[in-house]
């Protein structure tokens, strides 16, 4: 009775038993609801085929798709206090940390910076990582976009920012919102070299992050339908007590009222910067130029 207990009636059950389907195996598109093959989604940068929704994804899969041929090189981050204010609300700060790095490797943050080359320039990027609580910015974040433009400056190279935060990280009360003046001082060091700062505007892009380095760049871009913006929108209409305009705080809106450059899709993103830094770091024209015919004399007076 054991022997068929222990040996046959599992074997009997693999057999009969139905597979069950990952869990991950499909998504729904938050824009029209339909479920996307996630080979496909991922196939297609993460962006839906049916109604263009632009999904989130994170920072490793972000610099892949900047990089030429996704070949980057992070660098290591200063390293901060971990709980400087012994923060507790629903949990322990150090336990939030503890979570978000569990499933992005230790010491990691809400920012990752790396360097490599865009169009054949050499740029670095610092990538926001939405997963980790939020993308909020805290003194690490601050390090990380300080890190990227000395590394920049170093290098004299352009320097990227890809936010996607819902702002200044609560969890540690002033010492977050300092990094807004901190973020700002460090792009202006990259402008004072001489060098690009662009800032590429993802879902979402709002509080303290959208108030400080997310606004000052030399160039700013979007993705299709992203949410930037500084308060949300409920709280501004209970504010203001006004219907906002449809579409308000969505790239598109921001790019009527000039508060952004170009709205690019993904998949065009890699070759528009490639574009703007050939033209910003590589100046000359590619042909030689072919010097101007004098003009002949003018008869007519001699006559």
């Amino acid at each position: 009775m054991s022997w068929l207990t222990n040996f046959v009636l599992p074997k009997i059950r693999a057999v009969v038993t139905r597979k069950t389907v990952p869990e991950n195996l499909w998504h729904k598109c938050p824009g029209c609801e339909q479920m996307l093959f996630y080979r496909e989604l991922e196939a297609n940068l993460h962006v839906c085929r049916n109604c263009g929704y632009h999904l989130r994804i994170g920072a490793e899969r972000r610099l892949k798709m900047l990089f030429d041929d996704g070949a980057f090189t992070r660098i290591e981050l200063p390293r901060t206090a971990v709980d400087p204010l012994r923060f507790r609300d629903r949990k322990r700060y150090t336990d939030r940390l503890k979570e978000g790095q569990a499933a992005l490797g230790p010491r990691s943050d809400a920012v990752v910076v790396a360097h490599g080359r865009i169009g054949g320039v050499p740029a670095v990027v610092a990538a926001f990582e939405f997963a980790f609580m939020g993308g909020s910015m805290g003194v690490a974040a601050g390090e990380a976009i300080l890190a990227a433009a000395k590394l920049a400056v170093l290098q004299e190279a352009a320097l990227i920012v890809v936010p996607a935060s819902g702002g200044a990280r609560m969890q540690e009360g002033v010492l977050s919102l300092v990094q807004m003046p901190r973020t700002i001082i460090a792009a202006e060091m990259v402008k004072e070299a001489g060098l690009p700062y662009i800032v590429v505007l993802t879902d979402p892009t709002t509080g303290g992050v959208s108030a400080s380095f997310a606004m000052v760049g030399d160039i700013t871009l979007a993705e299709p339908g992203a949410v930037i913006g500084f308060a949300g929108a409920r709280v501004i209409e209970e504010t203001i007590h006004e219907k906002l305009p449809d579409g308000f705080q969505r790239a598109e809106y921001l790019l009527e009222h000039g508060m952004v450059d170009q709205v690019v899709p993904r998949a065009e993103l890699h070759a528009t910067l490639a574009r703007i830094l050939g033209l910003l770091r590589n100046p000359q024209p590619p042909a030689p130029v072919v010097p101007q015919i004098e003009a002949l004399p003018d008869l007519s007076a001699a006559e």
